[in-house]
């Protein structure tokens, strides 16, 4: 599965200024590189401008959902579409979408883990339902947003389910750069499974965010790894066969005992 992972810059409070960068960006890669699965970084659409989100979110996924199917069935790719500001019902999501190469929806998700470093909890509403996998080809995947990386336990419960890819859309501050690297390592390791991540570069509000988007296969090595201050494309083809070679050649989950893992909170 060939994969084009965007490390983008992002325009700030400007929704339709980012999906006319996307739609330009994403029709080269298609025209050059021909990936099967696109990938996109976390609120792409708006950066982090939450104290605009009330005026400028789609409503009901929209219009993002809509612009990513055309993309898709246009282009017949596969659009992991990182995640967008979004209001339902009064609320605003840090939501994800996932949609197939056909212009289907695959898979939605809420961001459950609000950052707090980045006031995302003052804006933004926790999402209520938990991870699952989706099929791409399939290939069974799961997606986590940005701070969901430092909660284990979403992982391995998408690896226990099957998952053989991991997506991790994220907006990650240079601050904290060396635990973006490390805690997706640890996350392909444990869970025996390629890690897969798009995250942003640029600046914003006094935040500086470190790139580094990440490829690491299920034996934990970085086998593509984007800088740490440009915008750049990530073009990478994984075998997922590599899942079943690991999985087989050190049996973690045949080794689990999960009887005794019950009531830990």
């Amino acid at each position: 599965m060939k994969h084009a992972i965007y490390q983008m810059d992002i325009i700030p409070g400007d929704p339709e200024g980012n999906r006319k960068h996307i739609k330009e960006w994403l029709e080269k890669q298609v025209g050059t590189e021909k990936p099967d699965i696109i990938v996109l970084p976390e609120m792409w659409t708006t950066a982090y401008a939450l104290a605009q989100l009330e005026k400028i979110a789609d409503l009901d996924g929209e219009p993002t959902r809509g612009f990513l199917k055309e993309l898709a069935k246009k282009h017949h790719v596969h659009i992991i579409g990182g995640s967008f500001a979004n209001k339902v019902d009064g609320a605003i999501y840090n939501t994800a979408l996932v949609i197939n190469n056909e212009g289907e929806e695959v898979y939605t998700y809420d961001k459950i883990h609000l950052v707090p470093m980045l006031d995302e909890p003052d804006y933004l509403t926790g999402g209520k339902k938990q991870v699952r996998l989706f099929e791409l080809d399939g290939v069974k995947m799961g997606l986590l947003i940005c701070y969901d990386l430092r909660f284990p336990e979403l992982a391995r419960e998408l690896a226990i389910a099957g998952a053989e890819v991991i997506y991790i859309t994220a907006e990650w501050p240079s601050a904290r750069k060396d635990h973006w690297k490390a805690l997706q390592m640890a996350r392909a390791i444990e869970n025996q499974c390629y890690i897969i991540s798009s995250n942003r570069v640029g600046s914003y509000n006094g935040v500086d965010f470190c790139g580094t988007s990440l490829v690491v296969d299920p034996w934990g090595t970085t086998v593509k790894e984007g800088s740490e201050e440009r915008v750049e494309t990530l073009i990478e083809t994984i075998a997922i066969s590599n899942v079943e070679r690991i999985r087989s050649e050190v049996p973690v989950f045949k080794s689990r005992v999960p009887e005794m893992y019950q009531g830990w909170k």
